[in-house]
């Protein structure tokens, strides 16, 4: 299941915020803000696609995330991965150095993140 570009946008706040109110929620977009109807809408997607939660307190509601974006995100590079290099990583890291404008020490630093993994390993 995924999100929509606007549900992903809620969903970054409401990682950022941990916990949420509808009024924190709103606060937190820039200018120009969306609509009330339309921020409860998406909360209401996004709960029945099981993407988060919440705790009702009288008349107000506070909203968690149930997906961690770890998760979220590491889900959708591996479907890309899979879906559009033909499942192969190299492939993906090819297009994503070549195809990127990363500077010498962006470089450098991905080189240093692949080689310490490949220590782990």
């Amino acid at each position: 299941m995924q999100l929509s570009k606007s549900e992903e946008e809620l969903m970054n706040i409401l990682w950022k915020q941990k916990k949420a109110f509808m009024k924190d929620l709103l606060d937190a977009y820039p200018e120009p803000k969306p609509a009330t109807t339309t921020v409860a809408t998406l909360l209401k997607r996004m709960t029945d696609k099981k993407f988060i939660d919440y705790k009702s307190f009288g008349r107000s509601r506070e909203y968690y995330p149930l997906v961690k974006k770890k998760d979220y995100f590491s889900k959708h590079v591996n479907g890309l991965i899979k879906n559009f290099f033909n499942d192969s990583a190299s492939q993906f890291a090819s297009f994503f150095t070549q195809e990127t404008d990363l500077s010498k020490a962006e470089l450098e630093e991905l080189k240093k993140l692949i080689d310490n993994e490949i220590l782990k390993k």
